[in-house]
């Protein structure tokens, strides 16, 4: 016997909301990690072709690779010089499957340098990273891992986007490239001037060892308790030199 009209409404009901049961439950994304690579004039083209690769190879490993994707990270990529140098060549990627994570390796190791000759200007690079996060509002934690061989020397906005970056939930992290026979100025200022309460240092021997710190940096970054950094608190953007009040995302 033919089905009469409600009972054909009651099976397309049922039939409509079987998929929507079955679906799995969408993952929340940890962590937006953006990497921040200096391509000032302190970097040759040999240089320059470490750092690309020692990202790369991070990705690569085994240990990274796991991490990323527990943690759905997302994952973009800037380079930055001198004022108004700086280019965001990979915009925020969801890393969800081991392929994707891949091919972001190999897309990243191929990158073509996008600024040289130029100058350093941190405070700008940090601006200009931390306004990609809009794109990523739904990740739980918000990273800027910049890397550099040299402290600030032109802009500098250095100490006023560091803390209004900060007051957004934004942490800041570096990986300081040091010249053979200097010491650690690079490391020190870093620590001092760059990375926001919580965050941290990770030293580069020269750039043959960008590699072997990067992989270090991020698996620090995402692998807990570190990746479970808390907002920020009044008292510790008041320690930061010239806190202003400035509002969160």
């Amino acid at each position: 016997m033919p089905a009469g009209p409600a009972l054909r409404r009651v099976l397309a009901v049922l039939a409509l909301s079987l998929p929507l049961a079955a679906a799995p439950p969408a993952r929340a994304c940890d962590i937006a990690l953006m990497l921040a690579v200096d391509v000032s004039g302190s970097v040759d083209s040999y240089e320059y072709a470490l750092q690309l690769q020692g990202i790369a190879n991070a990705l690569r490993d085994e240990d990274v690779r796991a991490a990323l994707l527990q943690g759905q990270v997302a994952l973009a990529v800037m380079q930055w010089s001198g004022a108004m140098e700086q280019t965001v060549s990979v915009p925020f990627t969801r890393l969800t499957e081991p392929a994707e994570v891949a091919q972001l390796a190999a897309r990243i190791g191929t990158l073509p340098r996008a600024h040289s000759g130029g100058n350093t200007a941190v405070g700008e690079a940090i601006a200009v990273a931390a306004e990609q996060f809009r794109q990523v509002r739904d990740c739980a934690h918000w990273v800027i891992d910049i890397s550099g061989d040299g402290d600030e020397n032109e802009s500098y906005t250095l100490a006023t986007e560091r803390r209004a970056a900060y007051a957004r939930g934004i942490t800041i992290n570096g990986l300081a490239i040091e010249a053979a026979g200097t010491g650690q100025p690079i490391t020190n200022f870093y620590r001092r001037n760059v990375v926001t309460p919580g965050g941290f240092v990770i030293t580069a021997h020269q750039h043959s060892d960008f590699a072997r710190a990067m992989r270090q940096k991020m698996l620090r970054e995402l692998i807990p308790p570190m990746a479970l950094t808390p907002a920020p608190r009044e008292s510790q953007l008041a320690a930061l030199p010239g806190f202003l009040h400035l509002h969160p995302r």
